[in-house]
């Protein structure tokens, strides 16, 4: 293993551009070619890659810093042999800094105004970059070098210029479009002269060199009118685009994320992957919902025209009789959704089984009476969370979330519990369960739904879970069907425990029974598993002491 120095690659004419975000931290395994950090100019945004695969031992920047070429940024131990980085990994960079367009075409007939088509310019490398943003609109008065469009590769986002003033007249590209070097992309209607010449179009191209001996005129070099543009602030954002990284962009893209309503918490509130994370978990646990899921989710179930399904039946109730009309609450609708798309998404199937409770229940009374002073009353579910954790343990499937083609693995072990309030379900959440006690658990779930009741619970406290407990105590009935909480892939019902008489090989005994319904997401689980795992926690719950084995 050598260590290996990686070095800011060639990034065009810019210098000292400034870190804006970094992409790994030292102990990271990372590829060739994987972002290492995010710099940024005043029209493009870039991903510096690793010229090396390998573990990265220490990074020699930090945000804020500037950066030219050459700069080590990164120490990473690779198994590699050193090698320059290939010229692909500069092409970002050089993308980033627009060079000389194709010059504007003036329409026939010469003189006042005239009529000047806007292309692409060199790119770089790159080939069918997307439009992400348009910047203006037809009729609007802009500058030389004003951003038009923000394009967009996998590695780099960059603003496309206007290579002259004027009057916008027509946009000849839209969002979701792919562009090329030489594409045309607007006409703008400038007085003749307006153009800027191809030497100065890139904003960061070098100002013109007299020529030898000192001939030619000042008056004949045209720099361009950016005294009326707005000052641009590097690091914000120039239209409507969220302020993000490419990398972020395309993450929140995968996962189906509308990165304007991500609130970024970065330096002057740019995105992070850590962002897009947080807003996903809010709106998989119900304590956030898009904007479009909300104009577009029915409140009492409606529109199964995406499924192929027949339209939600139109009634006028009231034809049959009184009616009256109330709003559901802001969390039946939020959860309405959620459960609905679970319902659909996930291949649930139940099982149900029965545990004597017997035991445990006169172990739960008798705790109650010895702890009456201290305030905490033990409930079945507390036991129902710490068996729960203790058969997590011997079934990890359980345990567990789909990724994709991946299946993530928790080695922690937060429960959620269902808690009833006077808006609706709301599933609280106990951390690190197979750390505490009973008693513990006890004390943290009276907590949390007290807060839930008065409508106090926070997105952190609605997070993470691993499994979730739905007990309808002593409500009543025998089994149910709970849906499962995304992107968990089981659920434990529990119903109202009663007596009954259980044979024991000689004469029947009155036995107190719980009933168990076990929904379990199929892709995952298979029905052999999930039969262990209910019997194995129905074994735990009629002899408690096996939690400790």
């Amino acid at each position: 293993m050598a260590l290996v120095e990686v070095k800011v690659p060639d990034i065009g004419d810019f210098e000292e551009v400034a870190v804006i975000e970094l992409l790994v931290k030292p102990g990271d395994t990372i590829k060739p070619e994987q972002s290492l950090a995010t710099v940024e100019s005043d029209k493009a945004s870039m991903e510096i890659p690793s010229s090396h695969g390998g573990v990265v031992k220490e990074l020699k920047i930090k945000l804020g810093d500037k950066v030219k070429e050459g700069t080590v940024i990164a120490v990473v131990e690779s198994a590699e042999a050193a090698a320059p980085a290939p010229a692909a990994a500069a092409a970002p960079a050089a993308a980033s800094s627009p060079p000389a367009a194709p010059p504007p075409q003036p329409s026939p007939g010469g003189g006042g105004s005239q009529s000047i088509n806007v292309h692409v310019p060199d790119i770089g490398d790159f080939k069918d970059v997307a439009v992400i943003e348009i910047l203006v609109k037809p009729g609007d008065a802009i500058q030389v070098e004003q951003s038009l469009i923000t394009v967009e590769s996998d590695k780099a986002s960059m603003e496309i210029p206007s290579s002259s003033a004027g009057t916008l007249k027509e946009l000849k590209v839209k969002v979701g479009d792919k562009v090329n070097i030489g594409d045309l992309i607007a006409v703008v209607e400038g007085s003749a002269g307006s153009a800027s010449p191809p030497a100065t179009t890139s904003a960061s191209a070098s100002p013109p060199q007299p020529s030898p001996g000192g001939g030619g005129s000042p008056s004949q070099e045209r720099t361009p009118p950016t005294a009326a543009l707005p000052p641009h602030e590097p690091g914000t954002p120039t239209g409507n685009l969220p302020h993000a990284s490419p990398s972020v962009r395309k993450f929140a893209r995968e996962l189906g994320v509308p990165l304007d309503e991500v609130k970024g918490s970065g330096p002057k509130g740019r995105i992070t992957q850590e962002d897009v994370q947080a807003f996903t978990k809010a709106v998989m646990s119900g304590t956030a919902q898009t904007k479009a899921s909300a104009a577009k989710a029915p409140a009492g179930g409606g529109g199964g025209e995406a499924l192929g399904l027949l339209p939600w039946p139109k009634v006028d109730f009231t034809k049959f009789g009184p009616v009256e009309r109330k709003p559901l609450s802001r969390i039946k609708k939020i959860s309405g959704a959620n459960l609905h798309r679970n319902w659909v998404m996930i291949p649930h199937v139940t099982n149900h089984d029965d545990a004597d409770i017997t035991e445990l229940e006169a172990f739960r009374v008798s705790t109650n009476k010895e702890n009456e002073k201290a305030g905490v009353k033990v409930t079945m579910l507390a036991f129902l969370i710490k068996a729960s954790v203790a058969a997590l343990k011997k079934f990890p499937d359980f345990n567990s979330s789909l990724d994709g083609d991946e299946l993530v693995l928790k080695s922690y072990y937060h429960i959620g519990f269902a808690a009833d309030t006077p808006n609706g379900l709301v599933v609280p959440v106990i951390r690190d369960c197979d750390k505490k006690g009973v008693l513990q658990i006890s004390q943290e779930m009276g907590e949390l739904a007290k807060k839930a009741r008065d409508g106090k619970l926070g997105p952190a406290d609605m997070s993470g879970a691993c499994f979730t407990i739905s007990s309808l105590g002593g409500i009543g009935g025998r089994y149910f069907t709970p849906i499962i909480n995304a992107p968990e892939v089981a659920i434990l019902g529990v119903c109202k425990s009663q007596t009954e008489p259980v044979w024991d090989g000689k004469q029947f005994q009155p036995r107190l029974m719980l009933p168990l319904s076990l929904s379990w997401d199929h892709r995952v689980i298979d029905g052999a598993s999930a039969a262990r795992f209910n019997a194995y926690l129905g074994q735990i719950l009629a002899d408690f002491r096996r939690v400790l084995l």
